[in-house]
């Protein structure tokens, strides 16, 4: 086998592989014979036809099976000789092929880049230090109490977190307008569902009041006839309806797997339960801020074929997450590539990045994080041995696990050069998210 290998551009490269004839066709005769021995052909016996005349009927076929086989085994062994890394599958253009000629063909593939670590002791992290607190449990408690709140009716004026029913109708210049008008519409007052000015304006009334209210429609809202427009909005209140929050009970401790300890063991359980979301939330944090500097340190070019193949896989997601409503033959047109190349970008940087620190320094996957990790996953369900066994036996399943464990450890190993600075914080702040660039 004789192989040439070019750059053309960049990350492309254009491979010229030569074969011996005699590759392809001892191949093709030897599975003509074989063909021969169960091949039926009018007025011969089974397995009594001639090879010429096999050759005739199938030898075409035969012969383009055999060449694609001979192209993808070549092609491997002759990346591997040349000592290259395809990023993506080769587009290959058959020169010669002929029976009784070499075979001959030019690969053209894009290759991994060369990826030059920086000195990982530029990176600088703040790393977000915190404790619950019994003021922040006293918070998480009401948001669970308010999570379970009933509504029960009241003619009382209407006040912010009030549950009014009613209908409206808007008016632009004195007519209607599309989508202005609602009968029976239940409204949380103060939740910010509707402009700016309708909730406010509500404030105040009772079960059976009508009143106008003047409005006026954001710069930025949706309908491109409504931006900015000054609009009154005729709304009369038919119900209202005030919270009423659980007491904090046997009943209600029940609701969140809390059988027996009353409030003292309930507190405990959600305290418990906000120190890891707290410690997930502050390891996420740096975790980010590694990797933001990973990627902006390290402008890499990349294959078109990783990217594009990254685009798949976010487009992918995102079809799931709508359900199935979005067909994946229509995903393409609704869901452009553009929609995700940024993204997809990054992925592909710091998946090359993480890949080469990981190279250069022998990191491997730390079997007891990974098992620690498992348990953690595990803990939030009632049967958590169950979900640990179920983990170890699905090697999709856990090699996510591992894979994430060892990006961990890279941030880890980061970390260890970088210059980190810890950083007082609350709870709160910490397990804010994080507003993305």
């Amino acid at each position: 086998m004789q192989v040439s290998i070019e750059t053309t551009s960049g990350l492309e490269r254009r491979l010229t592989v030569n074969l011996p004839a005699e590759i392809v066709d001892q191949e093709v005769d030897k599975r003509l014979q074989q063909a021969a021995k169960n091949v039926r052909v009018n007025g011969f016996r089974k397995g009594k036809v001639p090879l010429k005349v096999v050759r005739q009927r199938y030898g075409a076929g035969v012969r383009q099976e055999v060449v694609g086989d001979v192209l993808g085994r070549s092609f491997y062994d002759a990346v591997q000789k040349q000592d290259v890394k395809p990023a993506g599958q080769p587009s290959i253009e058959v020169v010669k092929s002929e029976p009784g000629e070499n075979l001959e063909y030019v690969a053209t593939f894009e290759v991994y880049p060369e990826v030059e670590l920086t000195d990982l002791a530029e990176v600088s992290v703040e790393r977000p230090v915190a404790e619950v607190t019994d003021k922040d449990v006293d918070n998480m408690v009401d948001v669970l109490r308010k999570q379970q709140q009933s509504w029960k009716e009241t003619k009382r004026k209407a006040q912010k977190g009030d549950r009014v029913t009613i209908d409206f109708v808007g008016r632009k210049d004195g007519e209607e307008f599309e989508g202005g008008k609602a009968e029976g519409h239940q409204l949380v007052l103060g939740s910010g569902q509707m402009i700016p000015g309708f909730e406010d304006g509500i404030l105040g009334m009772k079960p059976g009041e009508e009143k106008d209210i003047d409005v006026t429609f954001p710069e930025d809202y949706q309908a491109e006839e409504l931006r900015g427009a000054a609009v009154t909005f005729n709304i009369k209140v038919s119900a209202s309806e005030k919270p009423e929050l659980p007491e904090l009970d046997e009943e209600f401790f029940k609701t969140y797997g809390v059988e027996e300890g009353g409030e003292e063991k309930f507190r405990e359980e959600v305290r418990g339960n906000m120190q890891r979301e707290l410690k997930n939330a502050a390891l996420n944090k740096v975790k980010t801020q590694v990797m933001d500097q990973l990627f902006e340190k390290h402008p890499v070019e990349l294959p078109a074929a990783l990217v594009a193949g990254e685009v798949r896989t976010l487009r992918g997601q995102m079809v799931q997450q709508f359900g199935g409503q979005i067909k994946m033959e229509d995903a393409e047109k609704m869901l452009p590539d553009a929609m995700f190349e940024d993204q997809a970008k990054r992925r592909v940087v710091l998946g090359l990045v993480v890949g080469e620190i990981v190279k250069q320094n022998k990191l491997s996957v730390d079997a007891d994080r990974v098992k620690a990790k498992v348990e953690e996953l595990a803990s939030t369900y009632q049967q958590p041995e169950e979900v640990v066994e179920y983990y170890y036996n699905n090697r999709e399943l856990l090699s996510g696990v591992e894979s994430v464990v060892l990006e961990d450890q890279v941030v880890d190993f980061v970390l260890e050069a970088a210059k980190v600075e810890e950083v007082k914080s609350s709870y709160d702040d910490v397990i804010k998210p994080q507003q993305q660039g």
